[in-house]
C-alpha cells in the first residue's frame, strides 16, 4: 500500500491528473454555454472527435508549408470543425426545431464513422492518422510541460464566470435559457443567442478534441475521445451548469481517471474495474444527483 502512495504523491500523477482533467473541463464549460441557452448537446463527445481529426489532418497536411506553425493552425482548425458541426446541430434545433436529443446523437453516430471513411480516403488506414512531426509544444518545468490548450482550459474558467455573472452577453444567455419569452420582450434576439452559444460549445469541445491529438499525442486515433464527452456532460449536470462548479466536477472525474491509469496496474481492485471507475462513478453521480436544477427552457424550441 505504501508503494501505492508513493505513486501518487509524485508530479508525474499531477501530470496525469491535469492531462486527464483538461478535455473534460473544455468541453464541460463548452456545454455550459449551450444549455445554458436552452439547447441541449449530447453531441459533445462528437464534437471531441471532429475538433481531434481536423486538428490532426490538418497539421500533417500543412507541416510542409507551414513548419512549426502548423500545430497552430490545426489548433484553429479543430475549433472551426468543432464550431461547424455544432453549428449544424444548432440549425436542426433552433431554426428547424428538431429534437434535440437525436440531433446531437445523430452528430455522435456520424463521428463513429466519418472519421475512418476520411481516413481511408486520404493515407489508406482507418484508424489512426500519420503522426505530426510537430505537436503543439510544452510549456512548463520538468514533468510539469504541458500544451498550451492546458493553460488555456484553466483560463477559460475565469473568463467563462466572467462572462456568465458579470456581461450583458451573460444575462442575455442565462435570461434565454430560463425565460425565453421574457427575454424576447426585452429586446433579446433568442435564437442570435442560441445560435452563439452552440457554437461556441463547437469551439471549445473542438479545442479538447485538439488537445488529444496534437496536445497531449501525435495524432488521430480511433476513439481518441473515450467518451469523455459523456463524462464532460455528467459534470455539467453534477456541476449544476456553474462554471465553479463544471471546475470541481471535472476534477473528480480527472482525478478518477488518473488513478484509473496510474493505478491500472496494481492489485488494488481488477485492472478492467479500474479502468471502468470513472465511468461507474459518472453513473452513480447522475443517479445522486438529483437536486439539479436545469435551466427551465432546456430543451425547448423557442417558437417566438
Amino acid at each position: 500500500m505504501d508503494g501505492v502512495f508513493d505513486q501518487l504523491l509524485t508530479t508525474a500523477f499531477l501530470a496525469t491528473f491535469i492531462r486527464s482533467t483538461v478535455p473534460l473541463l473544455l468541453t464541460a464549460l463548452g456545454g455550459l454555454f449551450s444549455e445554458r441557452s436552452g439547447v441541449v448537446n449530447i453531441a459533445l463527445d462528437g464534437l471531441i472527435i471532429f475538433g481531434a481529426l481536423a486538428g490532426a489532418v490538418s497539421t500533417k497536411l500543412l507541416e510542409p508549408s507551414l513548419g512549426a506553425a502548423a500545430p497552430w493552425a490545426g489548433w484553429l482548425f479543430g475549433m472551426l470543425v468543432g464550431g461547424l458541426i455544432a453549428w449544424i446541430h444548432a440549425v436542426l434545433s433552433i431554426k428547424y426545431r428538431a429534437n434535440q436529443v437525436i440531433s446531437g446523437t445523430a452528430i455522435n453516430l456520424l463521428a463513429s464513422g466519418v472519421p475512418a471513411v476520411l481516413l481511408t480516403a486520404l493515407y489508406g488506414v482507418s484508424n489512426e492518422s500519420p503522426k505530426v512531426e510537430r505537436a503543439l509544444p510544452l510549456w512548463g518545468v520538468a514533468e510539469l510541460r504541458f500544451s498550451p490548450p492546458v493553460y488555456f482550459a484553466f483560463l477559460a474558467v475565469a473568463v467563462t464566470w466572467y462572462v456568465m455573472y458579470r456581461t450583458p452577453f451573460g444575462l442575455r444567455l442565462r435570461a434565454t435559457g430560463e425565460q425565453p419569452g421574457a427575454a424576447a420582450s426585452m429586446g433579446v434576439n433568442v435564437s442570435r443567442m442560441r445560435y452563439s452559444a452552440v457554437i461556441l460549445s463547437g469551439v471549445l469541445a473542438g479545442t479538447a478534441g485538439v488537445f488529444l491529438s496534437i496536445g497531449n499525442l501525435d495524432s488521430y486515433v480511433r476513439n481518441i475521445s473515450a467518451g469523455g464527452g459523456f463524462i464532460a456532460l455528467a459534470a455539467l449536470i453534477f456541476g449544476q451548469w456553474k462554471p465553479l462548479g463544471v471546475l470541481a466536477a471535472t476534477l473528480l472525474f480527472g482525478l478518477l481517471q488518473a488513478l484509473s491509469i496510474v493505478l491500472g496496474g496494481n492489485d488494488i481492485l481488477p485492472p478492467t474495474l479500474m479502468q471502468a471507475l470513472p465511468y461507474l462513478i459518472t453513473i452513480l453521480a447522475l443517479i445522486f444527483t438529483g437536486r439539479s436544477r436545469a435551466p427551465k427552457a432546456l430543451g425547448t424550441p423557442y417558437g417566438g
